[in-house]
């Protein structure tokens, strides 16, 4: 039945006379959604303190990306400011609150990709970039390259005059703390606690452009050159026109192995092409022929919110059959915004032009 009203709103459009003067149209709205990481994140084990820090912190990143969007800006500037934000805060996991890895230094991962044009820049275990988000887009912007890594990543941003900090100033004492309990309990690869303070923003600007960015210190006690999903694009990071924006935390080799950010895009393009497709052909067997911008309107109005958030959660429950675990955010250029994750919790907010605003860390909220 929807089906059926939906193509025939789009006939009543489509139809009007050639010398009907076009209704104006309001402008377009512009949303942004951001995460802090998700994992084990329960009202018993996270103090009051963190709680409020952690609130605080989400709310002045909204503000920021909110900022740029309301003033006209693009969704990857957005993208940028909030994650600034958090790169700068000590309780998440990306610059400035970084884990340790192993061997007691701060390896950053990070990337931005924007789909107006699907352009990449990622970064891993960079030394001494004070907030990795900047060289990731210096990547995308001022190289011919997608993904740098190591000495090579340091090189790279020294060339390109980005402020540069000693290794420990992403440290804290509590990341150390971390460390130490990890060594001390001999648990093996990966932090057993589960708290993914990965942090990430997707934006959609009022032309209707999406963006995505993603920022890491990886896990606590990595080893070996341990690079997760946060700076692969496709896997923790995506974004793209004609389906969505996605920034992933959570168990980066999951993540890695079913490309859960490109897979989630992916799905929501094929439905929505296949369903306007579907109601093209219908109204042409009608006698009516739409035009680009009939068919953008049918593609814009192909998938509801229901079904957008059914595709994310699959896919999130695809990753966690394999034994992962974590979540993404996404907005769609159509309005679609959300979250999906399989944890207790998330470090997550939104925020939209119609005014609205909110910021959560537990799963019942």
């Amino acid at each position: 039945m929807r089906l059926i009203l939906l193509l025939g709103a789009l006939l009543m459009s489509s139809a009007a006379p050639a010398s009907a003067k076009p209704e104006a149209t309001a402008e377009p709205g512009w949303s942004l959604v951001i995460h802090g990481g998700a994992g084990i994140l329960e009202r018993s084990r996270v103090s009051p303190e963190t709680d409020a820090a952690v609130r605080s912190a989400l709310d002045k990143a909204l503000e920021a990306g909110s900022a740029v969007l309301q003033s006209g800006g693009a969704a990857l500037d957005a993208v940028q400011a909030a994650i600034l934000v958090l790169e700068d805060d000590p309780n998440f996991n990306a610059g400035h609150g970084a884990v340790f890895t192993y061997e007691g230094t701060n390896e950053l991962d990070a990337a931005v990709m924007q789909g107006i044009d699907r352009k990449a820049g990622a970064i891993a275990r960079a030394h001494h970039t004070r907030n990795p988000i900047l060289l990731a887009r210096k990547v995308m912007e001022e190289s011919p390259h997608v993904l740098l890594s190591g000495e090579g990543a340091d090189r790279f941003s020294k060339e390109q005059g980005l402020e540069q900090v000693d290794n420990a100033y992403f440290g804290t004492p509590e990341r150390k703390r971390q460390l130490e309990e990890l060594k001390a309990k001999k648990v093996g690869w990966f932090d057993v606690d589960l708290k993914y303070g990965t942090v990430g923003a997707v934006a959609r600007d009022a032309q209707g452009h999406v963006a995505a960015g993603t920022s890491t210190g990886g896990l606590t006690g990595k080893r070996y050159g341990r690079i997760g999903d946060s700076p692969l694009i496709g896997a923790g990071t995506y974004a793209d026109d004609r389906a969505c924006a996605i920034s992933a935390t959570g168990a980066g080799e999951f993540f890695i192995r079913v490309g859960v950010a490109h897979e989630i895009c992916t799905r929501i393009r094929m439905k929505a092409e296949a369903r306007a497709e579907f109601l093209t052909q219908e109204a042409e067997r009608g006698g009516t022929r739409l035009d680009a911008a009939g068919q953008a309107r049918l593609i814009a109005a192909a998938l509801t919110a229901e079904e957008v958030q059914a595709i994310a959660d699959a896919v999130i429950g695809e990753m966690g059959a394999l034994g992962g675990s974590g979540g993404i955010i996404y907005l769609t250029p159509w309005g679609h915004q959300g979250y999906s994750f399989d944890t207790p919790g998330m470090y997550r907010g939104m925020a939209s032009s119609d005014g609205s605003r909110s910021v959560a860390i537990y799963g019942d909220e």
